[in-house]
């Protein structure tokens, strides 16, 4: 199903989820049905039971698909963080298939989350636990104004082949 912003192009319905994959959490996001807004979610610990939670999520919000961060550096090459994320995304895939996984490219979306944190009167120790699912937010939001911008689906389209870790 579409739906039209006005002044824009048609965007699929259906909540998408947005994962920001960091080296101790991993933040999620979520929109809204219409993919009009994206809101922060919940932190899910980074390691043993992580994927398990996020196709929980994916499976408890009935997630079209779901958008995974993609480090890049300034010039738009992957940076250190890339396979990481490439890894996460391609678990995931293989976890929650048919709903799709897409990587997006996440350039900023820590530093935004944080100045929008800091603006908030929130200080240092008390971001910490809060700026990856607002980084998740962030990378989620700027997928749906790409999808919005372009008319298709934003990102590289990961394969769901592979094992089921998690």
């Amino acid at each position: 199903m579409l739906s039209l912003v006005s002044g824009s192009a048609a965007v699929r319905t259906g909540v998408r989820l947005g994962v920001d994959v960091g080296s101790v959490r991993v933040g999620v996001a979520r929109s809204d049905p219409d993919g009009v807004l994206a809101s922060p979610l919940e932190v899910i610990p980074q390691g043993r039971g992580d994927m398990d939670r996020l196709a929980g999520i994916v499976a408890r919000h009935d997630v079209l698909e779901v958008i995974v961060g993609l480090p890049t550096t300034l010039a738009g090459r992957e940076g250190p963080a890339a396979a990481g994320a490439r890894q996460v995304a391609s678990v995931l895939a293989a976890r929650i298939s048919p709903v799709p996984v897409r990587l997006f490219d996440e350039r900023f979306t820590t530093t935004t989350a944080h100045a929008v944190l800091r603006q908030s009167g929130k200080n240092s120790r008390a971001r910490r636990p809060m700026v990856d699912q607002a980084a998740a937010a962030v990378l989620l939001q700027a997928a749906l104004d790409a999808e919005r911008a372009m008319g298709r689906p934003p990102g590289e389209l990961v394969p769901a082949a592979g094992g089921a870790e998690g």
